[in-house]
């Protein structure tokens, strides 16, 4: 049976993969895209990932564990990136973005199944993961807003 540590290591490691993959992904788009206004965006969301792989990996350690280095590469999230690059072969900018916005989605849905897990989170880290996860709302929210403000030729 795992001891609490473990599973709170668990999930915070599958938050620590879901950034990984965001970077990952983000990091891909920004090389396939030639517009100047989606690689500054895609780079500022690879980072605002790094910054938050970084505090989940610290409170990994602090719980006397090893911050994981891997993806998922498989299931909802490797699925997205997989449109998202299509959609960048196409180089339909709305295509892209709503691609990542399926990213976005696919985050935040990661996050939110770690908040409502039966075994829960202590305190400290509940609010990491809130405050992550509401920054990560408003990120979903500014590429939302910005397909939707894409007209269709």
């Amino acid at each position: 049976m795992k001891t609490e540590n473990e599973k709170m290591i668990g999930h915070l490691n599958n938050l620590v993969e879901i950034n990984n993959d965001r970077i990952q992904g983000y990091e891909r788009a920004s090389n396939e895209t030639s517009e100047s206004d989606l690689k500054n965006l895609f780079s500022e969301m690879a980072n605002h990932s790094r910054n938050y792989r970084e505090e989940l990996s610290r409170e990994v350690k602090n719980l006397g564990g090893e911050p994981t280095e891997g993806t998922r590469n498989s299931g909802k999230i490797f699925r997205v990136w997989m449109d998202i690059k299509a959609a960048l072969t196409g180089k339909d900018r709305k295509a892209i973005i709503a691609a990542c916005e399926r990213g976005e989605d696919a985050a935040l849905e990661a996050y939110d199944d770690v908040l409502n897990a039966k075994d829960g989170l202590a305190g400290n880290l509940r609010e990491v993961i809130v405050k992550q996860r509401t920054e990560l709302q408003k990120d979903h929210d500014h590429i939302k807003a910005l397909r939707d403000s894409v007209k269709i030729k």
